[in-house]
């Protein structure tokens, strides 16, 4: 792995897991589900822009349009939607702690319904994401959670596991930028109709909402997205899929300095055993010849 993809993948790091302060800040000042469809329907023309531009065709497999609707509901609509609405109550730190277990739950579902065999260093690694899953909510649980939030983020998380499960190498055949720009206007859709149906619009317009706003939109949203697939490229999904193991330290550091979170020693021991925990189910995937 060469300097390029490392500094790479540090990026794309950081611009993923800033997302879950800047998602705590929108919905402190408006509607979540209104301000998110508003989010992906932003992103999605812009996606869809930059995609013709870099030359690529509306004209998707079978695969890449099936991959576009399954991912655009259960990631943009069901897991950030889910994730927005808890966030109203649940820390940003939690939240970015929850969905850097996406990992693990792929490596135990693989397991249990595709008869996928885990390596000895990826069931260490899947111990230690559970002990440190559990040491997190041990301390947060007698901090006064709340637990209907929290179970948002569980279902928002399954959510994209399933997804992820479901259409492994279906976004094979190019055209990726067209891919998630079309995914994202499927998300903004659904929550459209989500919103209409379920929440009174609510903006307190201010300059701290508006950054946010942009922020989220062109970095996690599109930025991150680009960086992610120049990445997979590079060095294949595989070991681009290794610097997950940085959300949770990434995702905590940020909240905290931004936010002010509280960041407890339980917190930090139990994010450095999830991190390692995601480390060794990634490295467990990779050959020993793989380069």
């Amino acid at each position: 792995m060469d300097l390029r993809a490392i500094l790479m993948g540090l990026a794309f790091a950081v611009m993923w897991s800033s997302a879950f302060t800047s998602a705590r800040i929108i919905v402190e000042h408006a509607s979540p589900i209104w301000a998110l469809s508003f989010r992906f329907l932003i992103s999605g023309l812009l996606g869809v822009l930059i995609a013709r531009v870099m030359g690529q065709s509306w004209r998707l497999t079978r695969g890449q349009w099936r991959a576009t609707i399954v991912f655009g509901l259960c990631q943009n609509a069901v897991y950030l939607g889910l994730n927005f609405v808890a966030m109203q109550k649940i820390e940003a730190s939690l939240a970015a702690i929850v969905a850097s277990t996406m990992p693990l739950l792929v490596a135990v579902a693989g397991w249990a319904f595709f008869s996928e065999k885990i390596k000895p260093l990826g069931l260490l690694g899947l111990i230690a994401g559970v002990i440190g899953v559990s040491i997190i909510m041990g301390s947060r649980f007698g901090g006064g959670i709340d637990m209907f939030s929290f179970a948002l983020l569980v279902v928002g998380v399954l959510a994209l596991t399933l997804a992820t499960l479901v259409l492994r190498g279906a976004t094979s055949g190019g055209n990726f930028m067209m891919v998630v720009g079309l995914q994202m206007l499927v998300g903004s859709a659904a929550l459209f109709a989500a919103a209409v149906l379920l929440e009174t619009p609510r903006v307190d317009m201010n300059f701290e909402l508006i950054a946010a706003f942009a922020y989220t939109t062109l970095v996690p949203g599109l930025a991150a997205t680009l960086v992610w697939f120049f990445l997979v490229d590079r060095i294949g999904a595989v070991r681009a899929a290794t610097f997950h193991f940085l959300n949770p330290f990434v995702g905590v550091l940020i909240a905290a300095l931004v936010l002010g979170e509280k960041l407890g020693w339980l917190d930090v021991f139990g994010v450095a055993i999830i991190a390692f925990g995601i480390l060794a189910v990634q490295l467990s995937k990779q050959s020993p010849t793989s380069s």
